[in-house]
């Protein structure tokens, strides 16, 4: 089991020119006796390719960057009417992160243009006739503070620096050396917020008066995630995984979950964004990681061997778990899978059982050649909207009691009997976080890591959602409940002599 929960957020980071399978979705936002609840998220982009970076145009009208036809231009969602009409066709160029200017009815945009030029432009929303805002600054993100004075992220070598600019007297203040992306008014003050990224062990949500450049911190965050968004009670929202986290800044110490998306089509959510009075909100996400999967189940079962190596990293990695790796990269992995064709003209794989947890899919599978029947799961881990790594777990060693022998550790696990919980496990037990990465080694280790958790969680409890057994290892969805917070974690036993002698942990 899983000792403590982690409250990391998941990393989403994203380049103009590293683009991947990205959706933009729409959901209200509820106000029901004084607490906040989403509607259903509605998919506004649905479109194959890069959908990213929206903002509000006003209550009805949605900006965000699509692709079409080999570009990215200026997409316009209209809710009402649920139609997407394109403000920009730049064909030396493709635009991100449009924003509406205020006051003027014309929206500005990053340009990237094809001999790499990055610059700041605005577009006329009638004409998307463009015209350079900032000549010399190769700005990556921005934010309009008022119609004159604009709060940008300025590319300057391998960072990005917060500058403050004034279009009326043509002045630039750099104000912060290494900021994140997320640039935010604050509702109901006269500052904008960004993210510090000046600590090597945590970034830092601060506050800024772009008129008098004074700056204040928020609160600390874990060094991974960046993309957040403010709602009009003066809490801030940022996601992690498919999962929305919220905290006031004036009266909460910890993160606590604001929305858990069962959506099983949203992945990696990033880019939160709300409109003017905060009943509207807007996310990016992913392509979900099942999909991704699934896409490759289908493809491997119509022997289509383009579809099944495209759901594929040109780099991906291919193993024997734990950690045998049989091959690298999408060149050898389509000719592994056409030599297997070509020897099984018979072939199909079923999924019986699907564990799914952050980017990795973990799918206990039915293999069946030439009327052969085969039992093995598969590791799944997706970045960016491909699988990057597979990982096979095979059943080689039988064990009738594996099963009882986990029960009995779940069992003195949700007593918090340390004696009994380590008497479960070998004197060599090591245990690891997915794939190879050493937690523990040894009873004694395990005790002492155990000990003192096991005394300080009085709620305790720990039950088990799903199960796939393969001779003598056990993988187990977890479902646990830790000082008041519910937690989804998967873990690996493998058994031998009657004690379990590995866990892998798998986030």
């Amino acid at each position: 089991m899983n000792t403590k929960p982690t409250m990391l957020l998941g990393l989403f980071a994203l380049g103009l020119q590293a683009q991947m399978n990205t959706e933009v979705y729409l959901m209200d936002i509820i106000a029901e006796e004084g607490a906040l609840t989403l509607g259903p998220a509605k998919n506004i982009s649905n479109n194959e390719g890069y959908d990213n970076q929206p903002s509000f145009y006003n209550d009805n009208q949605v900006l965000f960057s699509a692709t079409r036809n080999g570009q990215t231009d200026i997409a316009q969602y209209n809710v009402r009417d649920a139609v997407i009409e394109w403000r920009s066709n730049t064909k030396q160029g493709s635009e991100y992160s449009p924003l509406k200017i205020p006051g003027k009815r014309e929206v500005s945009a990053i340009r990237l243009d094809t001999n790499g030029l990055q610059r700041l432009y605005r577009y006329d929303m009638a004409s998307g006739v463009p015209q350079l805002l900032l000549k010399d600054q190769k700005v990556g993100y921005h934010l309009w503070y008022n119609d004159e004075v604009l709060v940008t992220t300025v590319l300057v070598e391998n960072r990005m620096d917060l500058v403050v600019s004034n279009l009326k007297d043509h002045t630039h203040f750099t104000y912060q050396k290494n900021v994140g992306r997320s640039l935010h008014k604050i509702p109901n003050s006269n500052l904008v917020s960004f993210v510090s990224k000046e600590q090597n062990d945590y970034w830092e949500i601060k506050s800024l008066n772009p008129i008098t450049g004074a700056t204040e911190t928020i609160t600390k965050i874990p060094p991974v995630q960046e993309d957040m968004c403010w709602l009009l009670n003066g809490s801030i929202l940022m996601a992690r995984g498919n999962t929305l986290l919220q905290f006031n800044p004036e009266k909460d110490e910890n993160w606590s979950i604001f929305h858990r998306f069962e959506n099983k089509n949203l992945g990696a959510i990033s880019r939160l964004q709300t409109n003017a009075n905060a009943s509207k909100l807007a996310l990016v996400s992913e392509i979900s990681p099942e999909l991704v999967v699934q896409r490759q189940v289908d493809a491997f079962n119509t022997r289509d061997l383009e579809k099944f190596a495209a759901c594929y990293s040109s780099n991906v990695v291919v193993k024997n778990f734990p950690g045998d790796t049989l091959y690298t990269g999408n060149t050898a992995l389509k000719n592994n899978y056409q030599r297997f064709y070509d020897k099984n003209p018979d072939v199909k794989v079923e999924v019986l059982k699907r564990i799914s947890i952050g980017n990795k899919v973990i799918d206990e599978e039915k293999v069946t050649i030439a009327g052969q029947e085969h039992r093995q799961a598969a590791i799944y881990e997706v970045n960016n909207g491909l699988i990057s790594s597979m990982t096979f777990v095979l059943e080689n060693h039988k064990n009738e009691d594996a099963v009882v022998i986990v029960d009995k550790q779940l069992e003195v696990y949700n007593a918090r009997d340390i004696d009994g919980f380590v008497a479960t496990y070998a004197e060599t037990i090591e245990t690891y976080d997915f794939p190879l990465k050493l937690r523990s080694k040894g009873r004694e280790q395990l005790r002492q890591g155990y000990k003192g958790f096991f005394e300080s969680t009085p709620d305790l409890n720990c039950t088990i959602t799903q199960r796939i057994v393969l001779g003598n290892i056990v993988i187990d969805e977890e479902f646990l409940t830790i000082r008041g917070n519910n937690v989804n974690a998967v873990a690996i036993y493998e058994v031998k002599d009657g004690k379990i002698a590995k866990v892998t942990f798998v986030r």
